[in-house]
């Protein structure tokens, strides 16, 4: 089944869009990582749900861009400060902030 979520790169800004799952992870994956160039924001306002997938695709894009000197996060889809919790992350989608004082 095709996934309905798609993405979009304004300025230094990418957009995401959609339901992130499973699928949609990997049908984008491919292409976000050839459109990523200058992005350095991640815009998740649009997306309307994330699950596990979704989560490692988000957290891995925010890690490459805070990696070109951005990382800022907007948005939270259903789904995403449980699943924030459960795996320990930052609002940042940091997975290692977590792990500093342990």
């Amino acid at each position: 089944m095709a996934s309905d979520a798609t993405f979009r790169v304004e300025g230094d800004t990418l957009h995401l869009a959609g339901v992130l799952d499973r699928g949609a992870v990997t049908e984008l994956w491919p292409r976000l990582v050839r459109a990523l160039g200058p992005a350095r924001q991640l815009d998740l306002q649009t997306v309307e749900r994330i699950d596990s997938a979704g989560l490692a695709l988000v957290s891995e894009l925010a890690d490459r861009l805070r990696a070109q000197g951005g990382g800022n996060v907007t948005g939270t889809p259903a789904g995403l400060q449980e699943l924030c919790a459960a795996y320990r992350l930052s609002p940042s989608l940091d997975f290692n902030a977590s792990s500093a004082g342990s």
